[in-house]
């Protein structure tokens, strides 16, 4: 019982490691539920593999996809799938918090920052206020966009009520989760050009994307000069990529006959407005990533890297992170000694923190391209765009996803797996651990460039 008893306490110091096999215990339930025979159309059932690329696709908010979601998985699998999708989105790890909660009775304050983290909240204070807010904030905005949406099926498209509201539940919880996973066999393709249905969705992607800190600050506080550091960073770089991402990707692809050349107008902007937001961890497309020109392709996985906002649904190094580099750059070549952003110095242990997530990021992904390549010898564009949407848990794809052989589909897998979860631990160990040594040492400066 002692041993017990302290083996618990030790696990419930390091919440990373909740987080991560709450996750995988959700991973391999819907991995199991998914290879019932009453999950696939297909007879039999779904291979292993394929189940669990699905499992792990849909709990980190992913979308990518070996088989064909709306006809390789029966009503059952695709609820399953969608049921995965809410339970990622929300937090698996808030599960877990609950649990230490229960059991020590009294979470500490290492969990509650790394509960906070998860489940979108910047404050560490009552638990259960967080989940509310946090729930009431999902119910709301999803029940909106699946009324938008069905309401455009079942009057615009002459569906019946009931496959329209499948329809738009499934869809607008896909959406505020940033999953990407879609009842059509072409994504959104035969949408791309009717606002009715890309509006709502980009709207719920944008709101779940930028994260419930900021979602929440902004119904507390209508005066843009009050708001936190956070907030308005988180505000500004996703407008400044909305907008840039929109200008070029629309530039690039413009006279392209297999993307944008075939649309006029005001469908033309409105296919590159719904593909600037797409990146950001959609998992959407209206538009086959296949037929892209090449400096899209790599503009899209620069904006596929970023990602959304922190402690939202959306994946990449965040926003933030990335303003943090920029800013960086800006002190140094001014040969300022500190970085400062809306007369606030930032810290610079937020700042080692952001190089390292951002570093982190691009080794797994030069490592998840060398190990692709290697396994299916795919051509350099296509395993890169592959393995930064599994990592930045984005779900764009070239089409080679149902190509992929079961030691790739592992990889990937791995990949969607760390790149939901690695960010996430990885700041809250940082804060966790952070420490300062009594002494220094003797400075060195070696040379640079």
């Amino acid at each position: 019982m002692a041993a017990a008893t302290r083996g618990r306490r030790k696990f419930l110091r390091h919440p990373s490691q909740v987080v991560a096999l709450a996750f995988a215990a959700a991973v391999l339930v819907g991995a199991v539920l998914l290879s019932l025979p009453i999950a696939t159309h297909d007879p039999g059932r779904a291979p292993f593999v394929t189940s669990l690329f699905t499992a792990t696709s849909a709990i980190c908010v992913t979308g990518l996809s070996t088989v064909d979601t709306p006809n390789y998985w029966t009503p059952f699998g695709q609820v399953v799938i969608l049921v995965l999708v809410q339970i990622g989105g929300f937090g698996v790890m808030t599960l877990a918090s609950l649990l230490g909660h229960v059991l020590a009775r009294k979470m500490g304050l290492r969990t509650r920052v790394t509960t906070a983290q998860e489940t979108k909240s910047q404050a560490i204070g009552d638990l259960r206020s967080l989940l509310l807010g946090v729930l009431r904030v999902t119910v709301v905005i999803e029940s909106v966009t699946a009324i938008a949406l069905v309401l455009r099926w079942w009057l615009g498209y002459g569906e019946s009520f009931g496959r329209a509201a499948y329809l738009g539940v499934f869809h607008a919880v896909s959406a505020f989760n940033n999953a990407g996973f879609a009842l059509f066999s072409d994504s959104l393709m035969s949408y791309a050009t009717d606002p009715l249905i890309v509006g709502p969705i980009s709207i719920a992607v944008t709101l779940g994307g930028i994260g419930f800190p900021v979602i929440m600050e902004l119904l507390r506080q209508h005066k843009p000069h009050r708001w936190s550091l956070h907030t308005k960073i988180t505000l500004l770089m996703t407008s400044v990529l909305f907008v840039g991402g929109a200008i070029l990707l629309t530039a690039l692809e413009w006279n392209n006959p297999q993307t944008l050349g075939t649309h006029h107008g005001f469908d033309k902007l409105l296919v590159g407005l719904f593909h600037s937001v797409a990146p950001r961890s959609s998992g959407f497309n209206t538009w086959d990533n296949g037929a892209i020109e090449d400096g899209t392709l790599i503009a899209t996985i620069a904006l596929m890297f970023i990602g959304g906002g922190s402690a939202g649904t959306a994946g990449g190094i965040k926003v933030t992170t990335f303003f943090l580099l920029l800013i960086a750059i800006i002190a140094e070549v001014r040969g300022e000694e500190d970085a400062t952003a809306f007369d606030r110095r930032i810290d610079s242990r937020a700042m080692r923190q952001a190089l390292t997530v951002a570093l982190i990021g691009i080794a797994a992904i030069i490592s998840g391209t060398i190990a692709l390549t290697q396994m299916t010898h795919l051509p350099l564009r296509d395993a890169m765009f592959e393995t930064t949407s599994a990592y930045a848990t984005v779900g764009l794809s070239t089409g080679v996803t149902p190509e992929l052989p079961p030691s790739a589909q592992i990889l990937v897998s791995g990949l969607m797996f760390f790149g939901r979860l690695g960010p996430i631990t990885l700041v809250s160990a940082l804060a966790i651990r952070e420490s300062s040594r009594r002494y220094k040492l003797p400075e060195g400066r070696p040379i640079i460039g």
